[in-house]
């Protein structure tokens, strides 16, 4: 099987991204315009629903007191995954990191740019799942966890290297390219 080339990968990731990123900037705005200052819109009833929240805090409003934290640890994984990005050689990784870099961008730009101020902005949550309320961005971000969990605990390295029990004992027969097919 043919590799993937690391900056063909790349590409694809900074796409899932920008996607990402648009679509939960878009649906913000659009929470803002028609959600602010309204009542609960139910769906599935009490189960799924759009409601209106400016999210000072992390998950689930943990943290208010600081924002200024959150979007700092948020810079430092957006350059985390440019640096990784580098290496890229599996889809998995590219699809978990896309999202994560999406996601989290999209919560970036509310923490510096939406009121109370810089690196203290809320975030715009409006999905209402029952226990919580998220956003498009908070979506990409548990996806992309998903991903590299299960890509991880399938010991695939983000070069897209496979690590097998026999590489681990020493033996290193397995090819790369036969890991990079795998991944």
């Amino acid at each position: 099987m043919a590799q993937t080339k690391p900056h063909h990968l790349r590409l694809v990731l900074f796409a899932i991204a920008i996607t990402v990123l648009i679509l939960d900037q878009v649906t913000k705005y659009i929470a803002v315009q028609t959600l602010e200052g309204r009542a609960r819109i139910p769906v599935l009833g009490e189960l799924a629903g759009f409601t209106f929240y400016r999210n000072p805090g992390a998950a689930l409003g943990l943290g208010e007191n600081t924002t200024w934290l959150f979007a700092v640890i948020a810079i430092g994984v957006f350059i985390a995954i440019l640096v990784v990005s580098r290496r890229l050689g599996s889809r998995a990784w590219t699809a978990g990191l896309g999202l994560l870099l999406g996601g989290l961008t999209g919560n970036l730009v509310d923490r510096l740019f939406r009121p109370p101020g810089l690196f203290h902005g809320a975030v715009v949550d409006f999905i209402d799942l029952y226990f919580f309320v998220c956003n498009v961005a908070d979506i990409a971000i548990s996806a992309a966890a998903v991903i590299i969990v299960l890509t991880t605990l399938r010991s695939i390295g983000v070069d897209g290297t496979v690590e097998s029990s026999a590489a681990a004992a020493g033996d290193t027969d397995t090819s790369t390219e036969e890991a990079r097919a795998q991944s």
